[in-house]
């Protein structure tokens, strides 16, 4: 388990962390090209199978022990209106999780994953960012070791989701503030705000990065973002320390993890996005990370359903993988 205390210092062990199995990638590489099935028949499945083996270290691995992560916070940037609903609801769903009654128990409950819950002081929401930064260095290192210490090291994937009211407008700052452009270009409906919300969002976003620009990307996440955010990176971060691969989930959950990739290339090597979402700037974020969604369903529920829904997909590819028989042991002629 590792220990940080500042942004640098999280920063060091993020730029620390393991690479992929170059032996696991080849012997996986190799037993594909065995499989009793014309070559690249199974499409994306295929590769999805060699990425997950080169990350868990074995060229015929199993996936038997996923874990979703919710992370739950509330934002000050609400008092701006930017939501149709109150910053109470953040609490009331987090209960909702607890007592098993949410769309994400149940996907949790359909793939078999161990689902864990992280509510980061609700009653102590981040600052507006339109005033000032939304966490302090202390809040922000807090929220990340509690994300990285939420990862449970005997897993063998990681879907982190969320739960904040405000939380798709501190995601659209983010996601301006690192790729670039204005508030309108990243802005979207979130809970179902009206043209006026959707403008209010717009200028909140803008006078947040008027206030934050040209801050590293650890600093971008500390003034425009919020604690559950933050969670999610500690927690992706320490997925690829463990190397465990990790779903992706939807625009939030994106702006999240392409902090991680922006204080270093490379960083979201062990990810793959699981859904596009119906968020509109969710697709220019994976485009920016050079990620192609496993899934299309118009989902935008956050509390990392998305995610869920593409464990099965993943598993689908594991499961042919690692269980097919190779021409050799089937006695089928391969050409």
């Amino acid at each position: 388990m590792a220990n940080f205390f500042t942004l640098s210092e999280f920063a060091q062990v993020l730029a620390a962390a393991p690479d992929a199995d170059a032996q696991a990638l080849a012997g996986a590489q190799q037993r594909d090209r065995q499989l009793t099935k014309p070559p690249g028949a199974l499409g994306r499945l295929e590769d999805l199978a060699i990425w997950y083996a080169s990350w868990r270290g074995s060229d015929r691995p199993s996936l038997d022990a996923p874990q979703i992560v919710i992370f739950a916070g509330n934002h000050g940037v609400c008092a701006q209106g930017v939501s149709a609903f109150p910053p109470e609801v953040t609490a009331q769903m987090v209960a909702n999780f607890e007592h098993g009654g949410a769309a994400i128990n149940q996907l949790a409950k359909a793939f078999g994953a161990k689902m864990d819950v992280h509510a980061l002081d609700l009653d102590r929401p981040t600052a507006d960012f339109t005033q000032e930064p939304a966490m302090t260095e202390v809040d922000c290192v807090a929220a990340l070791q509690t994300g990285w210490d939420a990862v449970d090291a005997s897993a063998d994937l990681l879907v982190t989701g969320e739960m904040g009211i405000g939380n798709t407008t501190s995601a659209a700052a983010l996601g301006a503030a690192l790729f670039g452009g204005a508030g309108s270009d990243w802005v979207g409906r979130g809970t179902g705000v009206d043209d006026a919300g959707l403008a209010i969002k717009a200028r909140v976003v803008d006078a947040g990065l008027a206030l934050h620009s040209s801050r590293a990307p650890l600093e971008v996440l500390r003034c425009l973002g919020g604690r559950e955010l933050a969670a999610m990176v500690g927690a992706i971060a320490a997925a690829r320390a463990h190397r465990i691969p990790v779903i992706l989930d939807g625009f939030i959950c994106t702006a999240a993890a392409s902090v991680l990739e922006k204080t270093h290339a490379g960083a979201l090597d062990h990810c793959v996005a699981g859904h596009l979402s119906a968020e509109g700037a969710h697709r220019k974020m994976l485009d920016g990370l050079g990620k192609e969604p496993l899934l299309s369903l118009g989902l935008r529920l956050g509390e990392g359903s998305g995610g869920a829904a593409a464990i099965g997909v993943l598993k689908a590819a594991v499961a042919c993988h690692s269980g097919m028989a190779t021409f050799a042991e089937a006695g089928v002629s391969d050409g």
